[in-house]
């Protein structure tokens, strides 16, 4: 049969449908990015051992690599357009070109490694070791392993201070925490590292972060109720070391009670706070990082897994893992501002480059939710965009071509 035109008043809304649809396919409500301006996330899929690709640009999967068995961990290289992934089950981490989006090579370590940090200057990686009781160093510049040095059991976690001199060891097993002496990069310079301090009773020794000013480590104590609070030696001839000699050696300040199985640490990116994720408190705890002081404990979701500061210092995200969602507490105001629905099981955090995204990585339902962070509405969720099996670890690198 024959269709009958449309009226005058059918073919506007019509119209007005169309380009209701188009304009929600397009980025027009997102930030304009700059000509040759590429940006991706890459997570890593521990149950399909592949490194999902997505295209931040355009909001779509970019593609899916093929990586070693059971990866768990990535780290962004702050100078190159490399990432690397921790390949637990093959004890080898797979480097990524970022440029080209493809496996670029790969390096041995040794058993289960669990977790890799790049050093501020993009030359160094260090690889926990969690089968081995080992820290790997690897030259990035030749891809290879150049020096191997004991840790405590079961190492879980590693962090470089900012300084690039001390390298901080959380011993998931032995519930330690092993500080070595790390000498910083330039052309020449040693690759080994010197174990100078050693700290025990922290059980299940697990989330690390530095301040950055390098003088402080805090380390989440999981398989109890603490943060260990650890002061870093100050640079021999540096002004705090000429005030206080006693700064040249490193010591335990504290251990502070927060709430039940703390997994994860999140700090304001100018260092004054830490954020606890309490994961069988249902809550998060703060830690004022000059005081060396728990100001507080709150409720924020079921099974708080993980964390993520605002780049202004204002807001903290939350994933809550037995929630299927993100809470979202006001760091300005003191108070909870609300939530954002997920996929299954929201664990790994990430912001893109301008903030104006944050990824969550759903273990439970295979995929990512796609939050925007500003709206007329406040935080939501855009989309949801797939990955593999049991993603883990996110990380954001963006490019722009010449």
């Amino acid at each position: 049969m024959p269709k009958l035109p449309l009226s005058p008043v059918r073919l506007v809304i019509a119209l007005a449908l169309v380009l209701l649809s188009l304009s929600g396919c397009r980025r027009s409500s997102f930030p304009d990015v700059p000509a040759g301006y590429r940006e991706f996330a890459y997570i890593s899929n521990g149950g399909s051992n592949t490194v999902t690709v997505l295209d931040l640009v355009y909001l779509r999967q970019d593609r899916t690599l093929q990586v070693g068995t059971n990866p768990t961990n990535l780290a962004a290289n702050p100078v190159r357009n490399e990432i690397y992934v921790v390949n637990t089950q093959s004890g080898t981490v797979t480097v990524i070109d970022a440029r080209t989006n493809r496996v670029a090579a790969t390096i041995s370590v040794h058993r289960q490694p669990s977790f890799v940090v790049v050093d501020p200057t993009g030359h160094r990686a260090y690889v926990a070791n969690a089968g081995s009781n080992s820290i790997s160093v690897l030259d990035l510049d030749r891809r290879r392993e150049i020096s191997v040095s004991g840790t405590g059991e079961q190492p879980a976690e590693a962090s470089i201070s900012p300084d690039g001199r001390a390298l901080v060891v959380a011993n998931q097993r032995s519930g330690s925490v092993s500080l070595f002496e790390v000498t910083p990069f330039t052309s020449g310079s040693s690759s080994a590292i010197h174990l100078r301090s050693t700290f025990s009773g922290c059980p299940g020794a697990k989330s690390i972060v530095i301040l950055p000013d390098s003088s402080k480590a805090f380390v989440a104590c999981s398989a109890g109720h603490q943060v260990m609070a650890v002061s870093l030696a100050a640079a021999p001839g540096s002004w705090a070391a000429k005030q206080n000699s006693s700064l040249l050696n490193d010591h335990m300040l504290a251990l502070l009670n927060v709430g039940k199985t703390p997994v994860h640490l999140a700090m304001k990116p100018d260092g004054g706070e830490i954020f606890v994720s309490n994961f069988d408190s249902d809550s998060f705890s703060e830690i004022s990082t000059w005081t060396n002081e728990v100001g507080g404990t709150y409720s924020i979701g079921n099974k708080p897994i993980g964390g993520i500061v605002s780049r202004d210092n204002s807001m903290l995200w939350v994933s809550n893992f037995g929630a299927d969602s993100l809470g979202l507490y006001s760091i300005d105001d003191g108070k909870l501002a609300g939530s954002v629905r997920t996929g299954s099981a929201p664990d790994a955090l990430a912001f893109s480059a301008d903030e104006h995204l944050l990824l969550a990585a759903d273990s439970h339902s295979g995929d990512v939710a796609v939050i925007r962070t500003q709206g007329k509405q406040g935080p939501a969720l855009f989309t949801i965009l797939p990955a593999g099996i049991s993603p883990n670890s996110i990380v954001v690198k963006a490019l722009r071509e010449k």
